[in-house]
């Protein structure tokens, strides 16, 4: 089984967009906010999108299942206050419910919290609960800059998180750290933001003594780790300047990347300088680089290409970062699936 980890419902449909700006508007003129009830999607609606983007794709480049989250761009924590937050969160993590309850053979959701910035993390927990236990949901997203490019929350290590922290290892759930949308024009949302944050949140994790508090606690460094596997040297060091252990026994055991990597030679590395156990497939297909590649003249997001044609993993090790890894670090997954016989 080829279980991709990183999906996001970048090709929800219209009315989704057209409630969300109705939202906005009306924390200027409160006159215009639409109620939660008044979002009408139906279920055809859902399948076409799904059945003429993700799936299809999903079906000709060979992969069987994601793990499928609200659009990233789309969670703009730093929008309106925890109110507006929470009731946008509710809608998008609900959507991707109902995508996985109409192809629970492809899709299984993962959420996103209604984070606010200055707001305790642990206002997010209501929201947590609730797609874990009724929802099915085998992880979360967690933003660690709800302000949208201007870092204003502490680190990933502060305490206030720690009530988060805590519900995922109550429930055994990973968070795959992703941001949002940018608000500052110094960083592009997708070609610089989210590769700083990837980056940003393992250095975090690799200044502080986090997992010695929660040994079990498991994060999912998106896009190939940022810009990690290619500094791997760099973080070594200085790891080893702060008087840290080896990053193997640091961090190893709880961080994982996945490989949302647009071509060979990064593929090549990443498969090079992290552990194999430590690499999960994915593609966020239908993202942020949604082109041909005129150097291959495929997709640069058909990231199966770059697994099958590297030489740094052998059958067994392909089958770890296609099925395998994920089964071990979404356990949640795992009983779902073994639930079904798989």
């Amino acid at each position: 089984m080829i279980i991709d980890v990183h999906g996001h419902y970048t090709t929800a449909p219209a009315a989704l967009g057209a409630w969300r700006d109705l939202q906005i508007a009306g924390l200027k003129d409160p006159s215009q906010a639409p109620s939660a009830s008044s979002l009408k999607i139906s279920d055809d609606e859902i399948r076409e999108t799904i059945e003429t983007n993700q799936l299809k794709l999903m079906k000709q480049r060979g992969s069987d299942l994601t793990i499928f989250s609200p659009r990233a761009s789309f969670m703009a924590h730093h929008i309106g206050n925890f109110e507006t937050s929470s009731t946008w969160a509710a809608i998008c993590n609900e959507l991707c419910f109902r995508v996985s309850e109409l192809f629970p053979e492809h899709f299984i959701p993962a959420a996103m919290l209604p984070q606010s910035p200055g707001v305790d993390p642990a206002t997010c927990i209501p929201e947590l609960v609730k797609c874990v236990e009724q929802y099915g949901n085998v992880g979360i997203n967690l933003n660690p800059d709800p302000s949208g490019g201007h870092w204003t929350s502490p680190p990933l290590s502060d305490r206030s998180w720690y009530p988060i922290y805590e519900k995922m290892v109550e429930y055994d759930i990973p968070a795959m750290i992703h941001v949002s949308t940018s608000c500052n024009s110094c960083f592009h949302t997708t070609g610089a933001h989210y590769l700083n944050a990837d980056t940003t949140a393992f250095m975090q994790c690799l200044t502080s003594d986090l997992f010695k508090d929660f040994p079990t606690l498991k994060f999912l460094i998106p896009h190939g780790g940022g810009a990690v596997p290619y500094h791997w040297g760099r973080f070594r060091g200085l790891a080893q300047e702060l008087k840290k252990p080896l990053l193997d026994e640091h961090l190893l055991n709880n961080i994982f990347f996945d490989t949302c990597v647009y071509h060979q030679p990064g593929i090549d590395l990443l498969t090079n300088v992290i552990p194999v156990k430590n690499i999960l497939f994915a593609s966020e297909m239908i993202g942020a680089v949604r082109g041909i590649d005129p150097t291959t003249g495929h997709y640069y997001d058909d990231t199966k290409r770059y697994i099958e044609a590297t030489q740094n993993l052998s059958e067994e090790e392909r089958f770890q970062v296609y099925e395998g890894n994920a089964r071990r670090v979404f356990t949640r997954l795992d009983a779902a699936l073994k639930k079904k016989g798989l």
